[in-house]
């Protein structure tokens, strides 16, 4: 991320040593690796909070999506069935009812892939949440 390579370090180490003093040297490099572990805490928080709340979004957009199906689907099925009790013509009547029940197919087909969509979504946010660090009060006891 910084780029940093060894010669960048022992430069960094010698004037620390020189700046610090041979004595509090080891406290104060403890002291920057405890704030250097609680930043990247942090930031993996943040980031799975992010993730979390970008696949809640996505999850009601599926479900907005599948609302809008449904009522396209019961208002063609319904122009459908009157478009039958209109007809005379049998052929009419046997073309309608065919195109209702490729729409059911098309619809049972499609709330299948919602459906294992929502789950995937639910099962990736569980393993999420279950490989979340749970607190930053682990790092705090141990040391």
């Amino acid at each position: 991320m910084f780029d940093v390579g060894f010669w960048e370090l022992a430069i960094i180490a010698v004037i620390a040593l020189i700046v610090i003093g041979p004595d509090r040297l080891p406290r104060a490099a403890r002291t920057a690796g405890l704030w250097v572990g609680r930043a990247r805490r942090i930031v993996a928080d943040v980031k799975a909070d992010i993730d979390r709340e970008v696949r809640e979004s996505e999850l009601a957009d599926l479900k907005t999506v599948e609302k809008e199906i449904k009522s396209a689907s019961s208002s063609i099925k319904t122009a459908g069935e009157k478009l039958v009790e209109d007809s005379e013509l049998s052929n009419i009547k046997s073309t309608g009812k065919s195109l209702v029940d490729s729409i059911d197919e098309e619809l049972t087909a499609t709330k299948k892939a919602v459906k294992s969509s929502e789950e995937h979504q639910i099962e990736t946010a569980a393993k999420d949440n279950e490989s979340a660090p749970r607190s930053n009060n682990d790092s705090e006891t141990k040391s």
